[in-house]
């Protein structure tokens, strides 16, 4: 049986929940409620089948110390870290193959933290009042699946009835689709390869990605605007992949130099610590991006910049930029515990940085060149100079080919290990 674990604050939001779990109910599906509210219940009131006490615990914290601490905020931030370890403990169990939520901010923060850390693939649904603003921090790398409250999650009415009776059909929903798929035999599929693309990289992907396919993998392909490179690395982290094929690296520089494209201080180190075989080239490391024009700061009025469409800039890094971001990636590959390999073209590192183009740079791109190169020195990191362009299909082709000896190679050592062990 699909079972649909409902997570709330059941201090606030009881007699929602409770008219959620009855109708979850009536479409055949169990229900395990979660209650990650933190104040107590009046007597008769709808509990859960996890109490708020459990919760907590489960972060570490006695629940009777958040009420009497009086902080609303740290309250909130613990019970959503038991909730996380709660909500991992039922997918790991079986019991949850859906998850399902209504909530105002408050709520909403507890069940993204939960949410988020589930695999990609399990269904997560959030029926929320800050659904249609910055969704951005309750959805982060996640699939989670987002709905507009329309009114307050305050009471059943003519018109919360109506959406919660479409998330509760589409938790079902999902919940009996993931059933049945989670508890039939895996089928074998090809193998995974992730890869990163901007624009102004796209024709080095695809013909990358054409190789990798005649070769017989499939191919994950991730825009690099921030969030595809978060997503690419929860992907690596979480063991999906058999290899990542890192052609476009350009959120490093908006994390370097404060673009708006950044994907966080992590990128470029999940599939190092789960030792997975990497090929990295500086993929438009020539562009720091910003919003329309009139939006990038002040201090850069007299740097080079090139309106690239009318929402997005796009700003050349300068040589000492590009000599930070040389290092970085050197640094963060050498600490990898799997294969990695940079593939450095010499002749331009996107579609705007080849001879003749508005970001045409050799001093740049030769400062990042030169200090990747200390970086790497003495480790285990292969370093190729390709006298090519980025977007050459040769260059790319080059990529896939080594990205797949190295992952045959892994392959092959792992296969003779286990033929010794007895």
């Amino acid at each position: 049986m699909a079972s649909v674990v409902l997570l709330g604050t059941l201090d606030t939001k009881g007699a929602e929940y409770a008219w959620l779990a009855e109708r979850l109910r009536e479409t055949g599906c169990e229900v395990v409620v979660v209650d990650a509210g933190v104040m107590p219940l009046p007597d008769g009131a709808f509990r859960g089948d996890v109490d708020a006490a459990t919760v907590a615990s489960a972060a570490g914290h006695e629940l009777a110390e958040l009420r009497a601490g009086g902080d609303r905020g740290a309250a909130v931030r613990a019970m959503a870290e038991g909730a996380d370890r709660v909500i991992a403990k039922l997918h790991r169990q079986g019991r949850l193959h859906a998850v399902l939520t209504v909530a105002g901010s408050g709520g909403s923060f507890i069940a993204a933290r939960a949410m988020q850390s589930l695999p990609i693939g399990v269904p997560k649904l959030l029926v929320s009042t800050m659904a249609a603003g910055d969704v951005g921090p309750y959805v982060g790398s996640s699939d989670i699946t987002l709905m507009y409250s329309v009114v307050d999650i305050a009471g059943v009415n003519s018109v919360s009835r109506l959406v919660m009776g479409n998330a509760v059909a589409a938790a079902a929903g999902m919940a009996a689709r993931y059933e049945r798929s989670f508890s039939a035999p895996p089928t074998p599929g090809r193998e995974l390869i992730a890869a990163s693309m901007f624009g102004i990289t796209t024709p080095a992907v695809d013909a990358a990605r054409a190789r990798l396919d005649e070769l017989g993998y499939e191919v994950l392909v991730f825009h690099a605007t921030g969030s595809g490179g978060r997503a690419l690395e929860k992907l690596a982290a979480g063991g999906f992949l058999a290899g990542v094929l890192d052609l476009t690296t350009t959120e490093l520089a908006d994390e370097l130099v404060g673009g708006v494209l950044s994907a966080g201080p992590d990128r470029l180190t999940a599939a190092g610590r789960a030792g997975v075989p990497q090929v990295i080239a500086p993929g438009a490391l020539d562009s720091v991006n910003f919003g329309p024009a009139d939006t990038v700061p002040p201090r850069f009025a007299d740097r080079r910049l090139l309106v690239h469409n009318p929402t997005v800039t796009l700003m050349r890094t300068t040589p000492e930029e590009m000599a930070a971001l040389g290092d970085t990636i050197g640094r963060r590959l050498a600490a990898a515990d799997g294969p990695a390999a940079v593939l450095w073209p010499l002749d331009g590192v996107s579609a705007i940085d080849a001879e003749g183009g508005p970001f045409h740079d050799p001093a740049a791109d030769a400062a990042g060149l030169a200090a990747l190169r200390r970086a790497v020195e003495g480790s285990a990191v292969e370093l190729r100079e390709v006298p090519a362009h980025l977007n050459d299909p040769a260059f790319a082709v080059a990529a896939a080919e080594l990205l797949d000896r190295m992952i045959r190679t892994r392959r092959e050592a792992e296969e003779a290990v286990d033929t010794t062990r007895p």
